[in-house]
């Protein structure tokens, strides 16, 4: 039986690919800060909370090898250093630091990092994983000096890593404090909702699909100690997008331009998946109008 350990396991992607691995019947980890909250809850799964910053803690709780290991743990906001950004780096980073110092080699066939578009900074579109990376928030610059340290162990120890750097996934049980889950919710309602003036270019990628990567490179010999881009490589404008939920649904009122760009904002964030497609042989097969039906119909 193979076993895997997924960092953030009561989260949204954590959740999803925990369902998956059940479908292979592997003997299943989470490690997370929190119990998972009844939505998310899935049986047969060893449920371990602890704070993964936390060197001591975490090494009294891993106990024993793992094939595989999924980190899609942290916080994903977008705050400023003085606003808690530096809680949001030592999240990310020293999270990540204490799970490969701890989990045993001996039989880690691959550890998948869950990346993130914010580590490209204000780099032009489509971003290509050999860009010169500047990130511009907190969060951006601990998901890239992650990337940097499992680059390095790759080249210097072998160490079985692969960054998934994900864009804008969306799907079902998404928590309500996302993008695309508050303007479902705000359709739904029939309420005035507040939304940017939209004409931002963003890649929304179906869960299914990203997830369907994630177990492609536990496997794939091609993309070890690789970046690899995962979205659906059609960019959508946040204006279009707002307004076709309000069409699926037939109710809503969002309010353009209540809310401002965030500073620095790359305002066309949406990735060549080339690379994607040629080594991890992998591509998105959900529309976005099929996910979009599927995600809306969840929250009702």
């Amino acid at each position: 039986m193979k076993k895997i350990l997924v960092v953030g396991g009561t989260g949204f992607i954590g959740y999803h690919v925990i369902q998956e691995a059940q479908k292979k019947k592997w003997k299943i980890t989470s490690i997370s800060l929190k119990k998972p909250n009844k939505n998310r809850y899935l049986k047969r799964v060893k449920y371990l909370l602890v704070n993964w910053t936390n060197y001591k803690s975490l090494k009294k709780k891993i106990t024993g090898d793992f094939d595989y290991v999924v980190n899609a743990g942290g916080y994903g906001k977008h705050m400023s250093f003085n606003e808690g950004g530096d809680e949001i780096f030592n999240s990310h980073y020293n999270g990540l630091l204490n799970l490969i110092k701890i989990i045993p080699r001996r039989k880690l066939k691959r550890f998948i990092q869950i990346g993130s578009s914010a580590e490209y900074g204000e780099a032009p579109a489509p971003q290509n994983e050999d860009f010169h990376c500047s990130p511009s928030s907190p969060y951006g610059l601990a998901k890239f000096a992650g990337t940097s340290l499992l680059k390095t162990l790759y080249s210097s120890q072998k160490y079985p890593a692969v960054i998934l750097r994900f864009f804008s996934v969306y799907g079902p049980k998404q928590d309500k404090n996302r993008v695309l889950p508050q303007i479902i919710d705000g359709c739904l309602k029939n309420k005035k909702f507040p939304v940017s003036k939209g004409n931002q270019y963003r890649d929304f990628c179906s869960v299914n699909d990203v997830v369907n990567a994630i177990f492609l490179s536990l496997n794939s010999k091609e993309v070890v100690g690789e970046i690899v881009n995962i979205g659906s490589g059609k960019p959508k404008k946040i204006k279009t997008v707002v307004k076709l939920v309000r069409k699926l649904i037939g109710k809503g009122k969002p309010q353009f331009g209540k809310i401002k760009y965030r500073e620095n904002e790359n305002m066309k964030l949406f990735p060549s998946i080339q690379k994607a497609r040629t080594k991890l042989k992998w591509k998105p097969k959900t529309s976005f109008i099929r996910g979009l039906k599927i995600t809306i119909e969840s929250f009702k």
